[in-house]
Order: C-alpha cells, then sequence, then structure tokens
C-alpha cells in the first residue's frame, strides 16, 4: 500500500469535500440520510427513482469498477421503496432493486457484489410488461450478507443469520442461522448462548471514534508537506 502523502490539513479539506458533494448532489435524491454518514467516493453511487430512505451511521462504498445502485421503479404510489437502518455497512458493487419495499434492518452487512431484488420485473408469460404484483424483502437486525450473494423476492432473512458468499436465498431464512449454496440451504445454527457483537456495539460513540481517528491521523501524517505531496502526484517513487 502506497503512503498518504497528503499533509493534514489537505485531507482534512479533502474530507469536507466530499461531505459537501454529499449534501448537494446525493442527499437530494434520498428520502431521508441521516446523521454520521460515512460515505466512500459517492460519486459512484447511483440513485434511481425513489423513496430511498437511509438512518443512521451508515456506511456506504463504492468505486469506480464497482458502482453501488440503489434503484426504485415503480408506477404505484405510497409504497416504502427501498429502507436502510441504522449502522448499516454496504460495500462496493452492492444493488438493491426495489418495486414495493426493501428493508435492510439495523446493523446489517452487505459485501461487495450482492443483489436485493423484490421482483422478477419481468412477466412470466408477457414478458413485455413488468408482473403486477411485487413481494416485499426484509434482512432483519444484524444479518451479514457475503460476496455476490443474491437475495431474491419475498424473502425474509432471519435476525443474526449469515448468507455465505455466491449463495442464491429463494425461501426464508430462520433467525440464527448460516446459509449457504444455490439454492441457499441452512448448514448450521449460531450458539444462542454466545454474545454476538454487532457494528453499533463497536462503532456507537460516533464522538469518542471521530476523535481517536483525528489523532491517527495527525500522527500518521505527521511531517507530510505540500511539496512533498505536489512532488508524489507528478513524480511518483517506488519508496513512496
Amino acid at each position: 500500500m502506497r503512503r498518504d502523502h497528503r499533509p493534514y490539513f489537505i485531507k482534512k479539506l479533502w474530507f469536507k469535500l466530499l461531505k459537501l458533494y454529499v449534501n448537494h448532489f446525493l442527499k437530494p435524491q434520498l428520502e431521508s440520510l441521516g446523521k454520521n454518514s460515512y460515505i466512500v467516493k459517492p460519486w459512484y453511487i447511483e440513485v434511481f427513482g425513489g423513496p430511498v430512505t437511509i438512518g443512521d451511521n451508515i456506511t456506504l462504498l463504492a468505486s469506480s469498477d464497482k458502482k453501488t445502485r440503489l434503484t426504485v421503479w415503480s408506477d404505484k404510489k405510497d409504497i416504502s421503496g427501498i429502507v436502510i437502518g441504522d449502522h448499516v455497512l454496504i460495500s462496493p458493487g452492492v444493488r438493491i432493486s426495489a418495486a414495493s419495499q426493501i428493508i435492510i434492518s439495523d446493523n446489517c452487512m452487505i459485501a461487495s457484489n450482492a443483489y436485493i431484488t423484490d421482483s422478477d420485473w419481468h412477466g412470466i408469460y408477457d414478458r413485455s410488461l413488468p408482473p403486477d404484483v411485487a413481494h416485499p424483502v426484509k434482512l432483519e437486525n444484524n444479518v451479514w450478507i457475503g460476496d455476490s450473494a443474491i437475495i431474491c423476492k419475498g424473502v425474509t432473512i432471519g435476525e443474526n443469520s449469515i448468507i455465505g458468499a455466491g449463495a442464491v436465498v429463494s425461501s426464508n431464512i430462520p433467525p440464527n442461522s448460516i446459509a449457504v449454496g444455490n439454492p441457499a440451504k441452512v448448514i448450521k445454527t449460531l450458539d444462542p448462548n454466545r454474545k454476538i457483537t454487532t457494528r453499533k456495539d463497536r462503532f456507537g460513540d460516533i464522538n469518542l471514534i471521530n476523535m481517536n481517528l483525528e489523532l491517527q491521523e495527525k500522527e500518521l501524517l505527521k511531517g507530510n508537506t505540500v511539496m512533498g505531496w505536489l512532488r508524489n502526484l507528478i513524480m511518483p517513487m517506488n519508496s513512496d
């Protein structure tokens, strides 16, 4: 990993510009965006339609090769659309597509390239039109979706459950389960006597986390200069 050559004040300015972009370009596309959001490369997050509601302390990630897409496509009024709770992690390349209702409850984690949908998007017999009915999807609290998993219409995944990488979930998964495969099957039940540490448990005190991060950043970037940073941009060396 290449060292960060930016002076501390440059990095602070960069984060202010990111926040400005979120507030002026991303947030207006949402029904609501909660406090303390951490959004990386927001220009690679695509929102189509609405409503899309996002809670507090969200971690929302995207990259140039893995855009994150939140899509609500329906001609019906008064639908819930996409509802994302507090302390949720959404990784690059995730696609969430709702025709009616997809609920991502608190503390859920969704790994890269996962796909969640509440509709087939085309009729079975009349494929020129979308189906008349969508089937809501719900991820209950603290669900973990693995890389490239697919969550199909009408599915509820119970609290604390884990869906393995590449799994295709076409039926309900009970709480405290580990499910893998295509179609996904439960292969293990979590120990009910063991406490599960959630993202809220780990990252709940935002003020303390921010203070510690600021101290770490200052120490990490100590001694960096504007000239050194510019030199690294124009003429990077192997030692960088």
